[in-house]
């Protein structure tokens, strides 16, 4: 039975069936939302989505039981806990208080996609790893904002006080500016009065759009590399002795059922 789970888990059938039914359920929680179609087929919805939900209990099991008698490895791996929790969040009913709860927990579901697709773990994988170096990043963002709002306080509070009226507003109408969404309409109502407040602007444009979001991706870049150089490690790395043992009972195993079955066709 153990042989059984882990040619399943190991097939390309059974993780692009997941796959599938992940996307399939998808499209029903998208369909969910029409007021119209629930009201003709809100029925139909329900029952998919426990089918949807009895397949991904049934991949679960699956998969626990190809990691017998070691089962704890299941719950080691950080991806099989991610998707155990999101089934365990299914199991919640969907009514009374908790029903909005329940409808959330569905949804959370399309996020397996992640899970399925050995890419996007990567890219996931990666953005994890990013999170100390962008805090550096961060706090030289903050130093930059901090400085050119309390400057543009000074500078433009009485020509321009809906865009800089205070510290709070300034922060704003920079993070407006460093989005690059309509930002010249601040600059020139500042140059309206001022026609040197463009240095102000363009300075900060060129700082905080073209300099600290590069210092985001160049933090990216470098830790995919490093993702992608330790999961290659995984792949390449030595076999320990228990997985060396385990694939010795499991072939001896396999061994005896043939022989068995040789024995019985000779007689």
């Amino acid at each position: 039975m153990v042989a059984w789970a882990k040619g399943v888990c190991a097939s390309n059938w059974f993780n692009h069936g997941i796959t599938a039914v992940i996307i399939l359920n998808a499209v029903v929680i998208g369909l969910d939302t029409s007021p119209q179609l629930t009201a003709a087929y809100g029925a139909w919805f329900a029952l998919a989505n426990k089918t949807f939900l009895a397949v991904f209990i049934v991949e679960a099991a699956i998969k626990i039981l190809a990691e017998a008698p070691h089962m704890q490895r299941y719950f080691k791996d950080g991806w099989n806990l991610f998707d155990f929790s999101i089934i365990v969040l299914s199991l919640i009913p969907a009514s009374g208080q908790l029903a909005t709860l329940a409808r959330l927990a569905r949804l959370l579901r399309v996020l397996r996609l992640i899970s399925t697709l050995p890419e996007l773990r990567l890219i996931v994988a990666t953005l994890v790893r990013s999170i100390p170096s962008m805090a550096h990043v961060l706090a030289l963002m903050s130093i930059i904002f901090y400085v050119y709002a309390v400057a543009g306080y000074h500078l433009f509070h009485d020509i321009d006080p809906t865009h800089w009226r205070n510290l709070g507003i300034s922060l704003l109408s920079l993070f407006r500016i460093v989005t690059l969404e309509d930002w010249t309409d601040i600059m020139y109502a500042a140059m309206a009065a001022e026609p040197l407040a463009w240095m102000y602007f363009v300075s900060f444009v060129v700082l905080g759009t073209f300099v600290v979001v590069n210092l985001f991706i160049a933090v990216v870049i470098n830790n995919l590399e490093e993702a992608k150089a330790e999961r290659l490690n995984e792949l390449t790395s030595a076999p320990t002795r228990d997985e060396i043992l385990l694939e010795l009972r499991e072939t001896q195993a396999a061994l005896a059922t043939l022989r068995a079955k040789l024995e019985r066709l000779e007689e």
